[in-house]
């Protein structure tokens, strides 16, 4: 399916090619661009969870609304934990305030009363994190650290950050005393052994790019 990219009263979105050639639905796929969201929510916010400010958040949806044609005032809102409850959504499903608690958990909606607008969320941010990764900061278990963070900071969802592991020494030059294996094996547990292969010379051969995998 083709999309187009859309800019209305600042508000930045996607638009589905086939549905707006069928017509009759308002839609949009939001970016982050065109809201008055600030600091790491910034711009357009839409995430109900975050610890954004909720006046701005409520400003956000109002805008995102508006853009598409939607009507602000019949969003069936979602409770995504991923899996795989689908609910039937009513008008009974409209809250008084789109912050408000839900009462229930789906991961998707339907429905075939007319006017309702279904919201479903996907939780990308625009985040980076570097990290050096040497055989001490490896056994500390820098790189999970680094995600924590992002996902504390900025509301990332580990399932969306994508990872490189970049040049590096790996196993057959990295040849090393007992020292690092041990270290790995007392922070890491004995599994990560099968990335630590004894040489014949009393040294091993560490894997330090499948351990940070593994």
């Amino acid at each position: 399916m083709s999309f187009t990219q859309q800019t209305r009263t600042s508000v930045v979105f996607h638009t589905a090619d086939a549905f707006t050639a069928a017509g009759g639905v308002a839609h949009g796929f939001a970016t982050r661009l065109g809201g008055v969201s600030t600091g790491p929510y910034a711009q357009l916010n839409l995430g109900i969870t975050r610890p954004d400010e909720r006046a701005a958040v409520r400003e956000n949806y109002h805008r995102f609304c508006a853009a598409i044609g939607a009507d602000v005032t019949s969003l069936v809102m979602t409770h995504q934990v991923h899996e795989d409850t689908i609910r039937q959504a009513t008008r009974a499903d409209v809250l008084d305030d789109l912050l408000d608690p839900l009462d229930y958990q789906a991961d998707g909606l339907l429905t075939n009363q007319p006017g309702l607008c279904l919201t479903i969320y996907y939780p990308v941010h625009r985040a980076i994190a570097a990290v050096h990764s040497g055989w001490r900061g490896t056994s500390l278990g820098i790189a999970p650290q680094a995600v924590a963070k992002m996902t504390a900071l900025y509301g990332s969802d580990p399932g969306d950050i994508l990872a490189a592991i970049g040049p590096g020494i790996g196993p057959c030059c990295f040849e090393t005393h007992d020292d690092v294996p041990s270290a790995m094996v007392q922070r890491l547990g004995e599994d990560i052994l099968s990335h630590c292969v004894p040489l014949a010379h009393g040294k091993f051969s560490v894997d330090l790019k499948g351990i940070i995998h593994w």
